[in-house]
């Protein structure tokens, strides 16, 4: 494949505008960490954003960056953490699940709105998008939202391009607000509960006056991957804090007398509790070992989730983790990715999302790796989709 890393915006308009007139599709890319969400793209050549790198502006006081699209996600994360902020949404390496090379780019972070567990307080990626300047499938550099929240021209496109995969457009520049570092970090591991009986214990813990920044499970099957080993033996329930230190303790000790009866508790510091909650956000028990074993993304009720997973337990091999309170949902199959069950048990559990992110070649072709839209949702996404790239320029194929 040829592939194009323009060094300007105008430059990726001539390359667009090339294409079009030939009618050749493009590939769009980051720093291709997450090539292998969705199907194959059928294109020739590609159009990535690596050249389109650096921090425009960055204003720590107003909490604000703008950064070309092609950005290492590291170098926006560096600069950050310098002025003592980072970003909300706490976004994951998914190269080790995806078994992919290449750099994360923040860019590349917002075309697929990337999401980690701070998700359920911070909101997604999408929700710290403020602005953004892209090129669309007509060859037309524009732009969309502002720099602060109360801007609003244009707001609806811009949280249209965020988890788009490139396929409305190509981003190149990124507008959007950050957050302190807090100054103490925690996590209290609940050990032992069963999978119902965890969703519980986190649901009690998100509706008491704690501010819980991060509530996962990890059943046995996977504790022992986190933390090389070194959590209590048992499930593990994982309920993180996160702001001023005397805050932290007395939120803590709050948690402490409202659950603690339910399961044996311990408490983890700073340093463990990062480590932890890295290995979560970058799903790290499922990383790719060469055996293309399939890796989904499920979004369900919080509550729902566990009883999808012991119904899926009944019909196929799974291994599974949650995070988001539960409503998040990984599960790596043994064998074949199990479609149609999976999707159908998701739909009598009320309803949900699951996304294919890792199979083997043949069933990323013969399977919607996104959950299949309704027909009105379709027929709407047709017509975005023939607004801005009515020929079909970017990334064919890749929402099958």
């Amino acid at each position: 494949m040829i592939l194009h890393a323009p060094r300007s915006e105008a430059e990726v308009v001539d390359i667009v505008r090339a294409a079009l007139a030939a009618r050749r599709p493009l590939a769009l890319q980051g720093g291709g960490t997450r090539a292998g969400f969705g199907h194959a793209v059928a294109a020739e050549a590609g159009l990535s954003t690596s050249a389109l790198s650096g921090i425009l502006r960055y204003t720590p006081g107003e909490m604000v960056m703008t950064a070309l699209a092609g950005t290492p996600l590291e170098e926006v994360e560096a600069a950050l953490a310098g002025q003592g902020q980072r970003l909300a949404f706490e976004p994951g390496d998914h190269r080790p699940a995806m078994g992919t090379q290449g750099v994360p780019t923040i860019g590349g972070v917002f075309a697929a709105n990337v999401s980690g567990p701070r998700r359920i307080v911070a909101g997604a990626a999408r929700d710290s998008l403020l602005g953004i300047r892209f090129v669309n499938g007509r060859g037309e550099a524009l732009s969309a939202g502002g720099r602060v929240m109360k801007n609003v021209t244009g707001l609806d496109l811009v949280k249209l391009m965020a988890g788009s995969y490139g396929t409305l457009g190509l981003m190149t520049e990124v507008t959007f607000r950050v957050l302190p570092q807090p100054e103490r970090v925690e996590t209290l591991v609940f050990s032992g509960l069963e999978d119902q009986a965890a969703a519980e214990l986190m649901a009690a813990a998100m509706a008491l006056p704690a501010d819980v920044s991060g509530a996962a499970h990890l059943p046995e099957s996977v504790r022992g991957r986190f933390l090389a080993g070194a959590l209590p033996e048992g499930a593990a329930t994982l309920l993180r804090l996160e702001g001023h230190a005397a805050s932290v303790a007395i939120r803590a000790e709050t948690l402490t007398k409202a659950l603690s009866a339910r399961a044996p508790l311990q408490r983890l510091g700073p340093e463990q509790s990062e480590s932890l909650w890295r290995a979560v956000r970058d799903i790290h028990p499922y990383a790719e070992d060469g055996t293309q074993r399939p890796l989904w993304r499920v979004s369900v009720a919080p509550m729902a989730g566990p009883g999808l997973v012991a119904a899926l337990r009944m019909e196929a091999g799974v291994d599974a983790f949650y995070d988001w309170q539960g409503g998040l949902v990984w599960l790596r199959m043994e064998a074949e990715p199990e479609a149609a069950l999976l999707r159908g048990l998701i739909a009598r559990a009320g309803g949900g999302h699951a996304t294919l992110l890792r199979a083997n070649p043949a069933a990323r072709a013969a399977i919607p790796a996104f959950e299949p839209q309704p027909a009105p949702l379709a027929a709407l996404t047709a017509r975005v989709k023939a607004s801005l790239d009515p020929h079909g320029l970017f990334n064919p194929g890749r929402m099958g």
